[in-house]
């Protein structure tokens, strides 16, 4: 635990003291957020901020591959080098989106070709957990991989409407996954240094070390480089936490935990899934197209509401942390436990969500009877 502990606190310090250089890189360089008619922020901002949590990355991978324990991740380089292969590819995407503003096809090929690259390279879904265990023949585990990976990014990529949001959602939803992948290792006697769990303790760090300068009023944004990355890292983590399990092992009993390493990020990125999935159905159902941009997103929302920006920050990182932690609970406590942490969680968002509708309504109410 302190080797993982470490190399989480190196990528937050690394992304920390390299986000000014990559804010200084996109206003040189052009890599500038302007105003448009959907956004919230007031100013034009520097994006690029994703450089800095992939310098993050890099730094936590290359302190563990010289920690004793950590080092014995790195003994077989295949998923390493294919992790690496998709990262770059990702991340040169994104730069190139953050200036040039590159379309919606073109996006989505380069996302297309670093989860295929990383599929290719032995990042994929070997077997799910279908009346027993279903083995995937090697193109239909390509291909359920490639979708794992694209739903996860541009789900991310989505909901990075506010300043601190991405990075608050995703650093919750990692540390969620983080605590699963290595108390599942302890638990079922699996090797405790692997790479979904190093990934995941790295990623809660450069979100960590990102949040200071990103949150409200941010001086800078992680842009697509930054949400398509983090995005990319936490699909490829829960994909390798399914290999570190032996399918010929899975039975009633521990199905369960199992199960959870497919799960579990759907219910981490459950705030932005769910954000994703009505923005696809509100604007096909208006015969537009999926990738058109308007300002309904859930943030927006809130928003509308009456919450500010840092309330509605909160709000959604609440419910992340309400629901990856509740997932993650079912195989470690009672389900009695989860549901009670559930439920008494939804209540206290409802209340939260509504407290300022309910204000501005007593406060029209009162101008209205004054004015009379």
């Amino acid at each position: 635990m302190r080797e993982y502990l470490l190399c989480l606190a190196a990528a937050a310090a690394a992304t920390y003291l390299l986000t000014p250089l990559a804010r200084t890189l996109a206003i040189r360089f052009g890599a500038i957020a302007e105003v448009r008619d959907r956004d919230v922020h007031a100013s034009a901002t520097p994006r690029w901020g994703g450089l800095a949590m992939f310098g993050g990355l890099c730094v936590s991978v290359l302190l563990a591959s010289h920690l004793p324990l950590m080092s014995t991740i790195f003994n077989d380089r295949k998923q390493i080098t294919a992790l690496a292969l998709g990262a770059v590819i990702i991340v040169a995407l994104g730069l190139a989106d953050d200036r040039w503003a590159l379309d919606a096809p073109t996006k989505l090929v380069g996302q297309v070709l670093a989860a295929c690259v990383m599929a290719m390279q032995g990042i994929t879904f070997g077997w799910l957990p279908i009346n027993g265990t279903y083995i995937l023949d090697p193109s239909l585990s390509v291909l359920v991989t490639v979708f794992v990976v694209l739903v996860s990014i541009n789900a991310v990529n989505m909901v990075d409407g506010l300043d601190g949001l991405a990075a608050s959602i995703v650093g919750v939803g990692a540390a969620a996954f983080f605590a699963y992948s290595y108390f599942l290792s302890v638990a079922n006697g699996y090797q405790r240094a692997a790479l979904a769990t190093l990934v995941s303790a790295a990623l809660v760090g450069v979100c960590i070390g990102f949040l200071p300068h990103n949150w409200y009023r941010a001086r800078i944004f992680m842009g697509d480089t930054g949400s398509m990355l983090i995005g990319l890292l936490m699909a490829a983590s829960s994909i390798m936490l399914t290999g570190q399990v032996d399918p010929g092992g899975v039975n009633s009993g521990t199905l369960l935990p199992v199960f959870l390493p497919i799960v579990l990020p759907f219910s981490v990125l459950a705030v932005p899934l769910l954000d994703l999935l009505l923005a696809v159905f509100r604007r096909t159902r208006r015969g537009r197209s999926p990738f058109a941009p308007d300002k309904l997103h859930l943030h927006h929302r809130l928003l509308s509401l009456g919450h500010g920006q840092e309330r509605a920050v909160l709000i959604m990182m609440a419910f992340t942390a309400v629901i990856a932690f509740g997932a993650v609970s079912t195989a470690f406590v009672p389900m009695w436990a989860t549901l009670l942490w559930l439920t008494s969680g939804a209540v206290v968002l409802w209340i939260w969500v509504r407290i300022p509708r309910r204000r501005k309504n007593a406060n029209a109410v009162a101008t209205t009877v004054s004015a009379n």
